[in-house]
């Protein structure tokens, strides 16, 4: 976070030292358990170094293309990037480009492995929806995943998943296409190695699923601390986001059910449907009252009141 006068959190890098450590034990693991259940130690590595090279340099290009979402300058969308500048301005930091995606499903969010490929999304949802210092204390939650870097550590933590769940369905795939087959020479049949792969993927899919949504709860504090203090006005980010939360049960399911997928990366989480909530395990975010009654803490200590 050099060079950002967003507030420091220590906490927070401790966290994702320790989720990238714990990563890398989980990534050997991985790769050693996939050689052991009889793949090719150079398939594994060149699968396993595909999907982390084309995940950590295409993140910001395939979340803003999943989410339809447009890069617009400032002649396209002034006032978003007028808030940008100054945000930016404040919290002494480079500044992002800009998106927008065309769905009324309010929310933003952060993408890009650094500082340069980085992108702050908004939706026109969340712009119709909410007022300009609302919006204003949004957008520094977002430049705030920027400055603490904590988008590209979790898009670089995102990109074992995604190889231990392609493996899980090919795996699984090629068991049932091979069936009971007995493998060459006495060997073990393609069907047992399958199914060995799709054990060890498995253990190393919930593993990195958990250490993920561990860090992605906690960033998301943090995130709301340092606009809070930034912008001075942590009142603000507690209305934008009762008024997310609220209008979220108004959208259509399907709508939900579209980006649902980005909750990691959301400054509020979609439900798929009414009635329905994560435990506290696997959770993206924090529970809204724990969110908002630390920004009312927060109010206290700037002496603004409750």
């Amino acid at each position: 976070m050099a060079g950002s006068k967003f507030r420091p959190d220590r906490g927070l890098t401790t966290r994702m030292v320790m989720t990238m450590g714990l990563l890398a034990l989980v990534y050997a693991a991985f790769v050693a358990g996939l050689v052991l259940a009889g793949l090719s130690v150079w398939l594994v590595l060149l699968i396993v170094a595909g999907f982390a090279l084309f995940s950590y340099f295409a993140s910001d290009r395939i979340a803003m293309f999943s989410m339809g979402a447009k890069e617009v300058t400032p002649q396209q969308a002034p006032d978003l990037h007028a808030v940008i500048d100054r945000l930016c301005a404040m919290a002494d930091m480079p500044k992002p480009r800009v998106g927008i995606a065309d769905t009324d499903v309010p929310n933003a969010f952060a993408t890009g492995h650094n500082e340069k490929s980085a992108v702050i999304c908004v939706t026109t949802g969340l712009m119709r929806r909410l007022e300009g210092p609302e919006l204003e204390a949004v957008l520094a939650h977002e430049l705030s995943h920027v400055a603490h870097r904590d988008v590209m550590v979790m898009t670089i933590a995102g990109f074992l998943g995604i190889v231990a769940g392609f493996l899980t369905q090919a795996g699984l795939r090629f068991a049932l296409f091979t069936g009971g087959m007995r493998g060459n020479n006495n060997g073990p049949a393609p069907a047992v190695i399958a199914l060995l792969v799709v054990l060890v993927s498995a253990v190393a899919w919930a593993l990195s699923f958990l250490l993920t949504r561990a860090l992605s709860r906690y960033r998301e504090l943090s995130a709301d601390r340092a606009a809070a203090y930034l912008t001075g006005r942590p009142s603000m980010l507690g209305s934008a986001l009762t008024k997310i939360t609220g209008d979220m049960a108004r959208i259509p399911t399907r709508d939900l059910r579209q980006v649902e997928p980005f909750n990691a990366f959301f400054f509020a989480p979609a439900l798929s449907r009414k009635g329905f909530s994560f435990s506290q395990l696997i959770a993206t975010h924090p529970p809204v009252q724990q969110r908002l009654a630390q920004l009312s803490d927060i109010s206290r200590q700037l002496g603004q009141g409750g």
